[in-house]
């Protein structure tokens, strides 16, 4: 039977209203896809706590999280994800990629030109669809 992982992940918006996109590395699990950053959730750990923490670790900056955008369990080949996705503004420091590849900042209408973890899609769909 698969694992099943719980993860969050940050929807990082800025103030000209484009969205944080992480590169992962080939190094890492589903390597050369794009994602929104975040991590495992810790046993006991809270949703907004998990993704504060995650983000301060992964891009050594400080998010304050705003609302859930979506949850939904997706199956790859060997695990099982259930990814919940969280908005999210920085509140201090500038992202700085330490376990992706490359960071980008994109507007909602491009976010369909990248190649996106296939967990991560139903994210993207949702914040196109989105009115700002």
């Amino acid at each position: 039977m698969k694992k099943t992982v719980k993860v969050v992940a940050a929807i990082i918006e800025n103030k000209q209203k484009e969205i944080l996109c992480a590169l992962r590395s080939p190094e890492m699990a589903i390597p050369n896809m794009w994602e929104f950053p975040g991590g495992k959730v810790e046993p006991d750990e809270d949703l907004y706590s998990a993704i504060t923490r995650e983000i301060k670790e992964e891009l050594h900056c400080q998010v304050e999280p705003t609302e859930l955008h979506n949850d939904i369990t997706h199956e790859y080949e060997s695990f099982i994800i259930n990814l919940i996705s969280i908005k999210c503004r920085i509140i201090q420091g500038t992202p700085i990629p330490t376990e992706h590849s490359k960071l980008i900042w994109l507007k909602r209408e491009n976010l369909n030109s990248l190649v996106w973890a296939p967990a991560d899609v139903p994210a993207v769909e949702k914040l196109i669809k989105e009115k700002v």
